[in-house]
């Protein structure tokens, strides 16, 4: 089957790597899957005119508003995909809620990452019924009432081979002191609700008490005016660098180096970069929001901070005892390989789109 994929692809976010992956699931199904940028398309005759070139007999949509908006009313079937800021964000906001609404009533399913997406999706749209168990429940009819399934993202770690943690320092910034440098890393796109500098001032004051600490931010510049803000406040405070968005290779890579992979974000979905992290054994250190508690268990998988204050408390507690460290690093190994499999995310979406399939072939007849 031909599929249109419309997903927000630029610049490169967590859903974009989801984006990716989710292409290759349905790929390897032997559907050809035609992705493109949803940003790239402002009205839904544009997307029409998509369909028409492309020749989709049906379609799936990463992120409810961006891209699941301009797929209604074109007489093929499709699903959509929660990105987390339209759940968390979006919504908010009455007409995007009213929009959403919409899509959700003709999409034929759903998926959201966490049980706790699920739940906000379902008060918005209490019309909307809910599946627990994606695979199992998929079938019958595709207009039936249950429509939101729960499949966490699986995830799969590639370090490269040929990165050089000391010249990532050089980029950094960083002068090893007698090779006594520990550095915490936090990866995000540059805008607000990733919120990179929520930690700045807490952990410039404890790097001046401990030089060899550092917090190094990477990621791309989502935002333009606000990474003007993220470089001048980085600037000026010690212990802090920003670099550049890396290859997820050399990132994975890079991580391996690190005391922690650090998420400061005022709202997730569902953080790749942590369970990422987890399945590399680093530990993780997260700020305490729903979307990060969903998938950090504090004391077992990683740590959560409800403040820099705290933030800075744990993270002592992680350099001065590399136990700990070596035993969240484990329990996030072994969380991730019980509950994001990256063939259990395949065969969820394999078993989905045969319902899109099923659809477009009683379209035809």
């Amino acid at each position: 089957m031909r599929l249109l994929f419309l997903a927000v692809l630029r610049p490169h976010t967590g859903n974009a790597v989801t984006a990716q992956r989710i292409r290759d699931h349905l790929e390897a199904a032997g559907h050809v899957c035609v992705l493109k940028d949803a940003l790239d398309y402002d009205s839904r005759s544009e997307v029409a005119e998509l369909i028409r070139a492309a020749d989709a007999e049906a379609a799936l949509a990463l992120h409810a508003y961006r891209a699941g908006r301009l797929l209604r009313g074109h007489g093929i079937p499709f699903g959509i995909v929660f990105g987390g800021t339209d759940l968390n964000e979006d919504v908010n906001q009455a007409e995007k809620r009213r929009v959403m609404g919409r899509v959700l009533e003709e999409a034929r399913f759903a998926v959201a990452f966490t049980e706790s997406m699920r739940a906000a999706a379902g008060l918005q749209w209490v019309r909307v019924s809910v599946h627990r168990a994606p695979v199992a429940a998929v079938g019958g009819d595709p207009h039936a009432k249950g429509k939101i399934y729960v499949q966490t993202q699986g995830i799969a770690t590639s370090p490269s081979t040929e990165f050089r943690w000391d010249a990532f320092l050089q980029r950094a910034e960083i002068t090893p002191r007698a090779g006594d440098v520990r550095v915490f890393l936090l990866v995000c796109g540059l805008r607000q609700v990733k919120d990179p500098l929520y930690l700045v001032d807490a952990f410039s004051e404890w790097h001046r008490q401990d030089p060899g600490v550092y917090l190094v931010i990477a990621g791309p510049e989502v935002d333009p005016v606000f990474t003007r803000e993220v470089k001048a406040k980085v600037k000026s405070s010690a212990g802090v660098r920003l670099v550049r968005e890396m290859p997820q290779e050399d990132l994975h890579a890079a991580l391996r180096h690190c005391v922690a992979l650090v998420n400061s974000s005022v709202s997730e979905g569902m953080s790749a970069a942590i369970l990422e992290a987890m399945e590399l054994e680093v530990p993780v250190l997260a700020r305490n929001i729903p979307g990060n508690a969903a998938v950090v268990r504090h004391g077992a998988t990683g740590l959560l901070f409800s403040d820099p204050q705290e933030f800075v408390q744990l993270a002592k507690r992680l350099v001065s005892d590399p136990a700990l460290g070596r035993d969240l690093g484990a329990g996030g190994r072994a969380y991730v390989g019980a509950h994001h499999g990256w063939r259990a995310e395949r065969d969820t979406y394999q078993h989905l789109i045969r319902t899109l399939q099923a659809g477009a072939g009683h379209q035809a007849c």
